[in-house]
């Protein structure tokens, strides 16, 4: 079938929108027609490093829609259903079997390798090869096949923008906190970096009774949306490495938990700093490399914990995050700035200037 996706031709090149072609659903796929897809650090990350023998290509990772069909072996969802789409794992090795996928050993194949696990793509574009099944979705599209065991059915009257960003950001950030962390009321939690990420776990911690959340972000914005959120405080890092004794103030003597979103070595040495004695530091955010110091790891008994998605089974967390935003617990919708897809490049651009928390693409 014929439809419309934001396609990118080079490394780090613009996406454009454009017509393509996508096949019919395999038997385990689903089709989906895209009614929301959030905008996502790690798109914008891949896009500018992806090798240029696999593009052009479809990006896109938090898509939610409409289900239009499905193939015969799929059981969980029918045309009509409403669902969120999210990473994609195999379901067979012993991480999915023990309920953390997102460290399934086929991860990269599934999500991050330009097609399927065979290597096949499901988009073309006038009978040549168009590079997607991104997270196993490509929701950059006004459709998208997915996977059956990627596709997640929500309540038919949640609004697009805000089931988008519960495929990843959101459940990312949540999850590190509830899922990985689990910290006890009362104990201080720090988050680094105040993006769809960020104030996830933000609302994650005051969720979870922590106390006190504090936030360090560059965006005045963004810290004032800290705050109402539930941050005791919201600290800018230009304050340099007064932030140490600042944040040191503020928990006590020290973080019990810190969560970076960054991946900033000087944001990470400062952390160190920060944490007290066998206190938890869960990194999310995608980097190169960064040094520590192992006496000061050793000497403070700090727990390092590297963390995707939240650490998240999604077909178990996305709905308890939705049955939190109806209660009122978790306002998600709060972070979310909507755009037309066709302004996919303008919401990009509220991405990395800081105007856009967290950009969610619309479709008709």
């Amino acid at each position: 079938m014929r439809i419309r996706a934001a396609v990118t031709d080079t490394p780090g090149g613009p996406f454009t929108v454009r017509e393509v072609d996508l096949e019919v659903p395999r038997p385990r796929e689903v089709l989906v027609r895209i009614t929301a897809a959030g905008v996502c650090h790690t798109d914008l990350s891949s896009q500018a490093a992806w090798p240029a023998e696999l593009m052009p290509m479809v990006f896109g990772h938090e898509g939610t829609g409409v289900v239009e069909a499905v193939g015969a072996a799929v059981t969980g969802v029918t045309p009509g259903d409403h669902v969120v789409l999210t990473f994609h794992s195999c379901g067979a090795c012993a991480q999915c079997a023990a309920g953390h996928p997102a460290y399934c050993r086929s991860m990269r194949a599934l999500n991050a390798s330009g097609g399927r696990a065979d290597g096949s793509t499901p988009l073309s574009r006038g009978g040549a090869p168009v590079r997607g099944a991104f997270f196993g979705q490509s929701s950059f599209a006004t459709h998208a096949l997915a996977h059956e065991r990627n596709t997640v059915r929500i309540p038919a009257d949640l609004p697009p923008a805000v089931a988008a960003p519960l495929g990843c950001g959101v459940q990312t950030g949540a999850g590190t906190v509830l899922n990985r962390l689990r910290p006890e009321p009362g104990s201080s939690l720090v988050v680094i970096g105040a993006g769809g990420v960020g104030l996830s776990a933000v609302m994650a911690g005051v969720l979870a009774g922590c106390d006190p959340v504090v936030v360090v972000e560059p965006v005045a914005s963004r810290r004032a949306v800290a705050v109402s959120l539930g941050a005791k405080a919201a600290l800018d890092p230009a304050d340099g490495d007064g932030i140490v004794a600042a944040l040191l103030d503020l928990t006590g003597g020290g973080a019990r938990h810190i969560v970076d979103t960054t991946s900033s070595p000087q944001m990470l040495a400062r952390a160190l700093g920060a944490l007290r004695h066998r206190g938890d530091l869960a990194l999310t955010g995608i980097g190169t490399e960064v040094s520590f110091d192992v006496m000061s790891l050793l000497s403070k008994g700090v727990r390092l914990h590297g963390v995707i998605e939240g650490d998240a089974d999604p077909a178990r967390f996305i709905p308890e995050l939705i049955a939190l935003y109806r209660q009122g617990r978790f306002p998600v919708d709060r972070l979310v700035t909507t755009f037309p897809f066709e302004d996919i490049e303008a919401a990009v651009r509220g991405m990395r200037d800081g105007t856009a928390i967290k950009p969610v693409l619309v479709l008709d």
